[in-house]
């Protein structure tokens, strides 16, 4: 088959939806498939084929709600003019999902869409966008889902669309096969017998990083304790001009445009009146200066080195405050590292597919993000330190599951027949 796949970041792009489609583009060109990726233009990208998946760069930015600047048309007319066999979207509220609405009844091979969680779904600025995401998930021939219970699929079901599947998310054999290298600790300044805990996601300051180092602050161990705080700051795309909203503006009636520029200034002023609060860098701080058995590290590792801090580690903890289906939990299983969540996301489910880790009990409020309580996430944390078998069992236990379904090897197939029309 002849795939375009569509996605606002890929490689050299950090995250773990790069991730993702990186895995599973790769694994379809080695089934014999001819793969393109159509994603945002990146200057540090070097090469237009990578593994042998030709990435085809769109200078364009934005989405529907906050507006899509750039070449669109490039990108719609090549779409339009390429003789694909299908072609699959990931992501709403991004532009390669968001060009394409005008156009989508004219694309006329077969559509596969990943809404990848509708994150903003209870957001009033994007309650336009979701009033005509029901149409837009109707013009495709199917949908993959990473959950079988989440807000995404819950809206499909909630408008009586039943064209999906459900694909878990996985981690890598090839990576996670590799021995675990005895100079890590040292090379990161961790005594051998200290009792180490990850956590690995960018910074955007909803990750969990705040709640867990202040958890691990509040915690007390009976041996040295050292926490790694792996992340990558985030890409901040640069502002769409201005000509960009007043044209979004003029396609509206008088009555419409008061209502969305009034609707613009609300989210723009409720953005700026959050007070600011200590990050992880300032609790870290504090914690390196103090006379205790404890110390954080903040660090952004090259990507075998995350994987040896998975495989020499003694505990994942992930606090994060909104997710969809966190792939740094699979890595965990995959690593035979036991791992401690907050109920975010598919998190429920994840930990029922790998039986390798334990749900910290923490309140959800009604925008369906988790509100992490640091004194519990704490107690949670030092239950499982002073658990060795415990951890143990998960770890085999994760570690197993894994093998025996969440490889991407194994998940690729099931992507290939969703592809063909083979529907699961």
């Amino acid at each position: 088959m002849k795939i375009l796949i569509g996605t606002d970041y890929y490689y050299p792009s950090v995250g773990g939806q790069q991730i993702v489609l990186k895995e599973i583009a790769e694994r379809l060109v080695k089934l014999g498939h001819k793969v393109t990726v159509a994603t945002s233009k990146m200057k540090s990208r070097q090469a237009n084929n990578h593994n042998g998946v030709n990435i085809k760069e769109f200078d364009i930015q934005g989405s529907y709600v906050h507006g899509i600047q750039g070449k669109v048309n490039d990108y719609q007319n090549f779409i339009l003019n390429n003789k694909f066999d299908v072609i699959m979207i990931k992501a709403a509220q991004g532009w390669t999902i968001d060009a394409l609405i005008p156009i989508l009844n004219k694309i006329t091979i077969r559509k596969v869409f990943i809404p990848c969680g509708f994150s903003a779904l209870y957001d009033q600025y994007y309650s336009e966008y979701y009033k005509i995401m029901p149409g837009i998930l109707r013009q495709f021939d199917h949908l993959i889902f990473y959950a079988s219970d989440y807000r995404d699929i819950n809206f499909a079901r909630q408008h009586n669309i039943t064209n999906f599947s459900i694909i878990p998310n996985g981690a890598s054999k090839i990576e996670f096969s590799v021995s675990k290298e005895s100079d890590f600790r040292e090379r990161l300044n961790i005594e051998n017998n200290s009792f180490v805990i990850l956590t690995v996601g960018t910074f955007t300051g909803g990750k969990g990083h705040y709640e867990l180092a202040q958890a691990f602050q509040m915690a007390n161990f009976n041996q040295p304790a050292t926490l790694i705080l792996n992340g990558n700051q985030p890409s901040i795309n640069p502002k769409l001009k201005t000509s960009v909203l007043i044209k979004q503006y003029l396609k509206l009636g008088p009555r419409s445009m008061l209502k969305r520029i009034f609707r613009d200034l609300l989210h723009v002023f409720s953005k700026g009146e959050k007070p600011p609060k200590r990050d992880w860098t300032d609790i870290a701080k504090e914690v390196n200066s103090e006379e205790s058995n404890k110390t954080i590290i903040i660090t952004n590792l090259q990507r075998q080195d995350v994987i040896q801090a998975f495989l020499n580690s003694d505990l994942f903890v992930f606090a994060s405050n909104i997710e969809y289906s966190p792939l740094v939990l699979f890595e965990s299983a995959a690593a035979g590292l036991p791992f401690l969540s907050v109920p975010v996301g598919n998190v429920k489910e994840i930990i029922d597919w790998t039986k390798g880790g334990v749900l910290c009990p923490t309140p959800i409020d009604n925008n369906g993000r988790t509100n992490v309580d640091s004194q519990i996430l704490a107690k949670e944390i030092m239950k499982l330190a002073n658990n060795p078998k415990k951890r143990e069992q998960l770890g085999k236990d994760g570690k197993k599951n894994w093998s025996n379904r969440l490889t991407w090897k194994k998940i690729t197939i099931e992507y290939e027949n969703v592809l063909k029309g083979i529907n699961l």
